[in-house]
């Protein structure tokens, strides 16, 4: 900086004395502390006129004329220009518009984008108007807007020149990356309206009771969901001894129950565990030997295993085992049909599950090439024969396939549909189990249910005449809960 001072310096004394005296300036009109000067011949020649301006000079008989040179004005002297007290737009050196030039050197778009411009000319050394004679005659906000605007233009120019001159590997950053940054913002609203009023800093404080001894327990996460769902279901029938038509008057009652207990840890491994009991007890006034019979009457067990091998599929191995609670008969006869483990089913398979899971509608569709079945007869007075065993024996065994695909479908918020088909095969006989229950939920605590069991089984003997295929459907009313 000293250099440069110093060759203005040098160049200002060569034009000066190279140059015959044309006399001094003289001051004619005062705005307000300000003298406006009026031209008269100075001692600078015409050549250097247009590079030199007016600078107001406090004395003791007011204000002297002092020529200053352009260069040291637009560069670096403007800034004590702004801050001298004889100048009338003092005021803007309060405004921080020079901040660029004082903190750690970046690069500014706004100096290359102002010589980019089209309409740009060079003008060397170009003398800056008068601020006393332009400021006064503008209004307030038009001598802000044009202060600011010389000053933005005259650190433009130094920025340039220091781009250009200077030393590139001083600028640490540019102007695009600290706008990149996050702009630090301390939350002084929330401070201010958090304060406390002076009155409770004298309040005395109020000691809680703390636990000095504080241990840390740490729960394990629980994969296992749990639910259930019991109904009560009724339906009834009644018809005179007159009827012209003729029929008869019956009564029927379905009960059931349906706990899940479901293990997932939402990464690998699935177990699904199932216990249903149903019972359904029916009322024939025909019948002359039993009061009731139970035409329904189901305890099934059921756990499936899975570890997933892809997106929905899963190696899966599954056991079931089903069997009755009660002595079933048929009507009007006391011979035992069935009871307790006579029959009693046990399948164990190996294969893959398929699962997809929606909102309202869930699919599981279990393939298993691999196939363990037995069946076990644990009543001496049940004919064994009747359900595909040899005379004599309690129990055969079989290997074959299954195929079973379940459906649960919320149709609507009000109707849902829960069905389930089990194919097993030993490629010898083949039994085909299809449960189907419409739920129309009324309230959270009423419904009408339709349930149909069509069943198909050529693993046991069949009447002559009689088909292998077999049905029990049944259309109720009653309460049902689920949690």
């Amino acid at each position: 900086m000293k250099k440069i001072l110093f060759a203005i310096c040098v160049f200002v004394t060569l034009f000066v004395a190279s140059t015959p005296a044309r006399g001094i300036i003289k001051t004619t009109k005062v705005f307000n502390d300000v003298q406006q000067p009026t031209q008269t011949p100075d001692t600078l020649s015409s050549l250097l006129q247009p590079y030199f301006i007016l600078k107001l000079k406090p004395s003791q008989t007011g204000y002297q004329l002092d020529t200053v040179s352009v260069a040291y004005e637009k560069s670096i002297g403007v800034l004590d220009y702004l801050n001298d007290p004889a100048t009338p737009e003092r005021y803007i050196a309060s405004v921080p518009d020079y901040y660029r030039l004082f903190t750690p050197l970046l690069y500014y778009n706004s100096p290359m984008q102002r010589l980019s411009t089209l309409n740009w000319q060079f003008k060397a050394l170009e003398p800056t108007p008068s601020y006393a004679a332009g400021l006064f005659n503008m209004s307030a906000s038009d001598s802000i807007y044009r202060a600011k605007q010389q000053i933005n233009e005259t650190v433009d120019k130094a920025l340039l020149y220091l781009y250009t001159y200077g030393d590139l590997k001083r600028i640490v950053a540019t102007e695009n990356d600290i706008r990149q940054l996050n702009a630090y913002k301390d939350d002084i609203e929330k401070e201010a309206s958090n304060r406390p009023e002076v009155i409770t800093l004298f309040t005395p404080e109020v000691k809680s009771d703390v636990q000095e001894d504080v241990t840390l327990q740490a729960h394990k996460p629980n994969w296992w969901i749990t639910s259930g769902a019991g109904s009560l279901q009724f339906s009834q029938n009644y018809i005179s001894p007159n009827w012209y038509k003729g029929g008869e008057s019956g009564a029927n009652l379905l009960a059931n129950l349906l706990l899940k207990a479901d293990y997932n840890d939402r990464q690998k491994v699935q177990w699904e565990n199932l216990l249903e009991i149903k019972l359904g007890l029916a009322s024939m006034p025909s019948d002359t030997v039993h009061h009731y019979l139970f035409n329904t009457d189901q305890l099934r067990l059921y756990s499936k295993l899975g570890i997933q091998a892809a997106n929905h599929w899963y190696y899966t191995i599954s056991a079931e085992f089903k069997t009755q609670f009660f002595d079933g008969y048929k009507s009007n006869s006391s011979s035992l049909i069935s009871s307790f483990l006579s029959p009693a089913d046990l399948s164990v398979s190996l294969g893959m599950d398929y699962k997809l899971q929606k909102k309202r509608l869930n699919i599981s569709l279990f393939v298993a090439p691999i196939t363990y079945a037995l069946r076990y007869i644990g009543n001496d007075e049940i004919n064994e024969t009747s359900f595909g065993l040899k005379e004599g024996r309690s129990f055969k065994q079989d290997f074959g396939s299954q195929l079973s695909p379940t459906l649960s479908w919320t149709i609507i918020p009000s109707i849902t549909l829960n069905s389930r088909l089990n194919y097993l095969t030993s490629y010898q006989w083949t039994r085909v189990e299809w449960e189907n229950t419409v739920n129309f939920v009324l309230n959270r605590y009423l419904s009408t249910k339709l349930y149909w069991y069509a069943r198909f089984d050529d693993s046991s003997t069949r009447k002559e005449g009689s088909s292998y295929f077999q049905l029990n459907e049944l259309l109720s009313f009653g309460i049902n809960y689920a949690w």
